[in-house]
C-alpha cells in the first residue's frame, strides 16, 4: 500500500531548481498533469548541470517516480538520473547493480512515463537530473513521486553516550545471534556495539577509519589469542553522513556479515560454538565498569536506526 502520490499535495515552495527560464517556467509548476504557468519547469540553459529538487517534508519511503514534459511544448527529458538526501546537503545517486542508474524519460510533452524502483529509497529530498532531452527543444519536466511515510526508531549518539541492554540473567549463552541496524555518521571511528563475558568471549562492531570491523572471540580465555579471535572488515567511506545497513547472522561458528549489499561469509576460530556474554550489551560505546561516562574506546558519534538484537527492538525498549 506504499503508493501515495507525494508531490501533488506539496506547497509550491517545496519544489526548487538549479535555474528557471522565466518565472512562468519555475519549478513550482513541475507537478505531474498540471498546466499552471508555462506548463512545467524549464531551466535557463539546457545542460547536464541542471536539476529539479523536491522537498518531501519528512523522511519517506520512495518506491516509484513518474515524469512528463512541459505541457503543449517541444520540451521534454528523454533520460535522467536520481539523487536523494536526508539533509539537502549530502547527496547519493540512485544505483542499480552497483552502477548509477539512468531512467528512460519521455518522447513527447504529455505522456506519463512511470518507473517502479527496484530498490526503494528512504529520503526527504529527491533530485531529478536531466541527462538527455528533445533535440528539437529543451529541458521540460513535470514529476510525481510515489511512496509512503517511513516510520523508524532512531537513537542519536553524541560521542559521550551509550545504550545498555541488560539481560534477565547474569549470563547469556547463545548458539545463534542476529543483529540488524542502520547507521550514519561523519566520524570515521567509534564503537557501535559490544558485549563480553568473563570467560573471554566477546563481540564488537566498530567503525575504524571509515570501515566497519566485526570482532568475535568464541572460546575460553585460556585459549591462545590467535586461535580464538576473528576480525572481518567491510565497506569504506562509511562516515559520509548517509545511512548504511548492517546485518550480522551467526549460527555456531558460521557468520554472515553484511554491510549495505555486500556480504562476507566466514567461520570463526576457537573451540566453542556458543557466545557467552555477561550482564549486558552496550550500543554506542564500551563503558568502563564503575566509572559512569568513561569509555574504553572511542564512542560512536552519529545515529542508529531500527536496532534489533535477536528480535528485540533495542531503541523502542530504551524509549519505554
Amino acid at each position: 500500500n506504499c503508493d501515495d502520490a507525494l508531490v501533488s499535495p506539496l506547497p509550491p515552495a517545496a519544489l526548487t531548481s538549479s535555474s528557471e527560464l522565466f518565472s512562468t517556467h519555475s519549478p513550482s509548476f513541475a507537478k505531474l498533469n498540471r498546466r499552471d504557468g508555462a506548463g512545467g519547469w524549464s531551466p535557463l540553459e539546457s545542460n547536464e548541470q541542471q536539476w529539479l529538487q523536491v522537498d518531501l517534508g519528512d523522511r519517506v519511503e520512495i518506491v516509484a517516480v513518474a515524469t512528463q514534459g512541459r505541457y503543449g511544448s517541444s520540451d521534454w527529458v528523454s533520460s535522467y538520473a536520481l539523487m536523494f538526501s536526508d539533509t539537502g546537503r549530502n547527496w547519493r545517486q540512485y544505483r542499480q547493480d552497483d552502477t548509477v542508474w539512468a531512467f528512460t524519460g519521455n518522447s513527447n510533452a504529455d505522456s506519463v512515463v512511470h518507473h517502479k524502483l527496484l530498490h526503494s529509497m528512504k529520503a526527504r529530498f529527491l533530485r531529478f537530473i536531466p541527462l538527455e532531452w528533445n533535440a528539437g527543444g529543451q529541458i521540460g519536466l513535470r514529476v510525481e513521486v510515489f511512496g509512503c511515510s517511513y516510520k523508524s526508531d532512531i537513537a542519536d549518539f553524541d560521542g559521550r553516550s551509550s545504550l545498555l541492554y541488560r539481560f534477565n540473567q547474569k549470563l547469556m549463552s547463545t548458539f545463534k545471534d542476529v543483529v540488524s541496524l542502520k547507521f550514519k555518521s561523519m566520524q570515521g571511528d567509534g564503537v557501535l556495539f559490544h558485549g563480553e563475558g568473563q570467560r573471554g568471549d566477546y563481540i564488537t562492531l566498530e567503525l575504524q577509519k571509515g570501515k566497519l570491523s566485526l570482532h568475535i572471540n568464541l572460546g575460553d580465555s585460556n585459549l591462545h589469542f590467535s586461535n580464538s579471535h576473528t576480525s572481518v572488515t567491510l565497506g569504506s567511506l562509511l562516515d559520509d553522513q548517509h545511512w548504511h545497513s548492517v546485518l550480522i547472522e551467526r549460527f555456531n561458528k558460521q557468520v554472515n556479515f553484511t554491510v549495505d549489499k555486500h556480504t562476507q561469509h566466514f567461520r570463526t576460530k576457537g573451540d566453542s560454538d556458543h557466545l557467552d556474554i555477561d550482564y549486558e550489551l552496550s550500543f554506542g560505546g564500551i563503558p568502563v565498569p564503575g566509572k559512569p561516562g568513561t569509555f574504553q574506546r572511542k564512542n560512536f558519534h552519529g545515529c542508529i536506526e531500527n536496532l534489533y538484537y535477536n528480535g528485540v527492538n533495542i531503541i523502542d525498549l530504551a524509549k519505554r
